[in-house]
């Protein structure tokens, strides 16, 4: 009797505890901090999972680079340590050299174009590249577009000569910059604002949701559209943990993370639109070059690129 009584506590604990085992929180690292669209995205994406799952998948966002930069949190993945993670897409270069040709300047036209190109041929290579490297691709996010901003008039290529521009240091920008006749300055960024008003740099490139975080339309006064860079905003997932997860599980992560992107799309394309004619509305003038001749520059560039990766490799990816 004490043996079948035991027995039937054993089972009934089991049973109550059935649903916790079966629950799982994913952890997932960012670099954004709480007000930026991508962690919104990121939010509406774990609220999103744990509505449709019914509480079986949950998420623990962990933003603001508190598990470290983007290449720790990547290591952290390939390690099991992390789940999830967000980098910038042609960031991932570090690991997947071939990503250096979609962060090239000009070769996505715009967001729209991007997302063709990693449904295409060649970005189905690199999500399998992704794979080789323990990361699994889910997603692919809009992070803004990069702009122009100087103290003088942007009409065309020939006004940028001689400019001298801040750019990260980061190849892909220093080249738009020497291409376009600019001479490139790299400048931490926190140090961007003091820079443009001392002159020690009369131009910048950046999103305009990054020029109007940063108050530079305070120390310029013309914003040139060149659209030279479409960032983007890669949302990866260990390889191991999806190869655990069931179908279902594949299936309600997958539509989450739509929802999320939906949102940090529409925040970041509505953000822009808005800041065009704020700017405006501050007295800044707003320039719309011809971007055939900026791109053409680039041409130099591009046969670097085509040295190590081979030749036709720029049309391949733009599915030329």
């Amino acid at each position: 009797m004490k043996l079948t009584t035991g027995l039937l506590a054993c089972a009934a604990t089991l049973a109550l505890s059935a649903p916790a085992m079966a629950e799982r929180e994913l952890t997932f690292g960012l670099q954004d901090n709480e007000s930026s669209n991508v962690y919104k995205g990121a939010q509406e994406f774990a609220e999103r999972l744990e509505e449709i799952s019914g509480g079986e998948l949950t998420v623990n966002l962990f933003p603001s680079s508190t598990l470290g930069d983007f290449k720790s949190m990547v290591a952290q993945l390939q390690a099991g340590e992390l789940d999830m993670v967000i980098t910038g897409y042609p960031d991932m270069s570090y690991i997947i050299p071939e990503l250096n040709l979609i962060g090239a300047p000009y070769v996505a036209d715009d967001f729209d174009h991007l997302q063709t190109i990693i449904d295409g041929d060649w970005g189905q290579e690199m999500a399998a590249r992704f794979e080789e490297n323990g990361v699994h691709l889910l997603d692919v996010w809009y992070y803004g577009t990069r702009q122009t901003t100087a103290n003088r008039a942007i009409e065309s290529i020939d006004d940028m000569e001689g400019l001298r521009m801040r750019t990260p240091n980061v190849p892909f920008l220093i080249a738009y910059a020497e291409n376009v006749g600019a001479t490139p300055a790299p400048v931490a960024f926190a140090e961007v604002y003091l820079a443009l008003q001392t002159n020690q740099v009369d131009a910048q490139e950046n999103p305009l949701p990054t020029i109007e975080a940063m108050k530079f339309y305070e120390v310029q006064s013309h914003v040139a559209m060149t659209n030279h860079f479409v960032a983007s905003a890669a949302v990866q997932i260990s390889n191991d943990l999806w190869n655990e997860l069931s179908d279902e599980e594949k299936g309600w992560i997958d539509e989450a993370v739509e929802a999320g992107g939906e949102l940090n799309d529409d925040l970041t394309e509505q953000a822009e639109e808005d800041l065009i004619a704020t700017f405006e509305e501050r007295g800044l003038t707003i320039s719309r070059p011809d971007l055939a001749p900026f791109r053409e520059a680039m041409q130099p560039y591009y046969d670097t690129l085509e040295q190590e990766f081979g030749e036709g490799a720029i049309a391949r990816v733009r599915g030329e």
